[in-house]
């Protein structure tokens, strides 16, 4: 019988959550829910140094509002907890002092100033930055050059030390990536990596392999990135636990910004979002704007993200995150870099503002038209302006310039677009119009319309001409649908009131 699939996503709590770790997300969920398996969240905060407070409950407010919440997680619960690293960190010595006492792996007592003495002492034009390897370990003071009697003595007076790989010398080291085929690393080129730091916690390449053995994942999707640690990963399951145990891997593309990489300083510079939400830094107390606040509806985010790096092999391009579910496969995801368009990405979200549900976007518009100081009294009526108003709207905040004017009359109106064509004859006309709207016993859009068409000819004006003065009144600008439509909802009253107004400032 096959391995129940079982899929992680392993964030350090370091900041906000990245495009290319919300695509590694969605990937993991995707595969998940498509093979009737578990997605996992697991905590990597060994680095304690590195640790920011509130950036756990941003990575889960994250994926809440992706609509990618795990099956286990510290916040879910779950049969194979802790899912916090740093509370899991009795569990790991264990497993070091194995590898130690098996001979793959060995302490090392130097300390900080003697790691900087090696790296100038053996720093050459071929090699300017040295590494504790194959090459240079016998001239270290680690428990391969001490006695076996002075290893002891420094381990019972509490001696600082940290738990390094003995990485094999000329080995082979392969793996078959679920996306990349078969890749070989010559085990030479890799360093003594640090598996047990001098304060008992992991390093991520011996937690990241006990963890997904005893969470019993089958599958470890993770960036390209990582593909470097991978000898060393792939030799502690092997030391540790066999390889037959091992999960499938796959490593993903990156996701490029204008020039390489996508990183943070892309988003500043380009004024694109590259966090999933709003993320500010509590040390610096830096803003970087996410995608949630610049208005993008989930649905959208997380269908753009899917095809950043796959597609079906047809022309679809808009996916429900349940046809997402259905037709996502590993064998499609592709293994060059996926570059991020920020035009594209605004068009996704067009195109799911036009196909949502007015009874669903109503919560979100409404919410936004508060926080711009607006009093929703009506939910009709913000039905009937978010029908006539959402397919000009490629973010959700578009909704604020495209509605505010249905619930307050514009303080100033663009008197500048008008002036330069405006007539007495013209003034005349709207003069008329009122009149003609005042008496008018049915105030739809239609008849609306009918006699303004009707008084322009008498009038013998061209209608085209008056469209603009009467959106400016209306409106205060160039903008907004319909202008008839917009009259229809404004009502007879206000409507009137607001030509009155502009007609006294042309």
């Amino acid at each position: 019988m096959s391995k129940k699939v079982r899929v992680r996503f392993a964030p350090s709590p370091t900041g906000g959550l990245h495009l290319g770790g919300v695509r590694t997300v969605l990937y993991n969920y995707l595969f998940a829910k498509k093979n009737k398996g578990d997605f996992i969240v697991r905590i990597e905060d060994t680095d304690q140094n590195r640790y920011v407070p509130g950036a756990e409950e941003y990575i889960f407010e994250t994926l809440k509002w992706c609509g990618l919440e795990p099956d286990e997680s510290v916040q879910h619960g779950g049969s194979y907890g802790p899912y916090r690293q740093s509370e899991r960190k009795e569990i790991y010595r264990q497993y070091a002092e194995k590898l130690v006492a098996e001979g793959h792996a060995y302490y090392a007592f130097d300390t900080p100033e003697e790691l900087e003495k090696m790296r100038q002492d053996f720093k050459t034009a071929q090699n300017p930055s040295p590494q504790y390897d194959h090459t240079i370990r016998m001239r270290m003071r680690n428990s391969l050059t001490l006695s076996t009697e002075k290893t002891k003595e420094l381990l019972d007076a509490g001696t600082r030390q940290v738990i390094r790989i003995k990485m094999p010398e000329k080995e082979t080291v392969s793996f078959t990536d679920m996306i990349r085929g078969e890749v070989s690393f010559d085990s030479s080129t890799v360093d003594d990596k640090v598996l047990l730091k001098a304060d008992g916690m992991p390093t991520y390449h011996l937690a990241v392999v006990v963890d997904d053995h005893l969470m019993q994942i089958s599958h470890a999707f993770r960036g390209e990135e990582w593909l470097p640690s991978a000898p060393v990963h792939i030799l502690l399951w092997k030391y540790l636990f066999g390889l037959e145990n091992m999960p499938q891997w796959a490593h993903f593309p990156l996701i490029l910004g204008p020039n390489g990489k996508l990183s943070k300083r892309d988003g500043a510079k380009y004024g694109f979002p590259v966090f999933a939400m709003n993320w500010t830094d509590p040390k610096t107390g830096e803003l970087t704007e996410g995608f949630k606040e610049k208005g993008f509806l989930p649905e959208a985010f997380i269908n753009l993200l899917a095809l950043l790096g796959w597609n079906d092999g047809t022309e679809q391009e808009i996916f429900s995150k349940e046809e997402l579910i259905e037709k996502f496969s590993m064998e499609r995801v592709h293994s060059a870099g996926a570059k991020f368009d920020y035009e594209k990405a605004k068009w996704f979200n067009h195109e799911w503002i036009k196909r949502m549900k007015v009874e669903d976007l109503n919560p979100k518009v409404s919410e936004l038209l508060v926080q711009s100081g607006i009093t929703i009294t009506n939910k009709d009526l913000l039905d009937k302006i978010i029908t006539l108003v959402k397919d000009r709207c490629t973010l959700l905040t578009d909704f604020i310039q495209q509605s505010t004017f249905f619930f307050k009359a514009p303080e100033e109106v663009d008197v500048d677009a008008v002036k330069p064509k405006w007539s007495e004859a013209k003034k005349l006309f709207f003069a008329e119009l009122i009149r003609n709207y005042e008496l008018a016993p049915d105030w739809n859009a239609h008849t609306l319309e009918t006699n303004f068409k009707e008084i322009a000819s008498v009038n013998d004006l061209k209608p085209g001409e008056l469209m603009l003065p009467f959106r400016i009144m209306l409106v205060g600008g160039k903008f907004g649908p319909g202008v008839f439509e917009i009259a229809e909802l404004l009502g007879k009253e206000e409507t009137i009131k607001r030509m009155q107004f502009a007609i006294s400032k042309f």
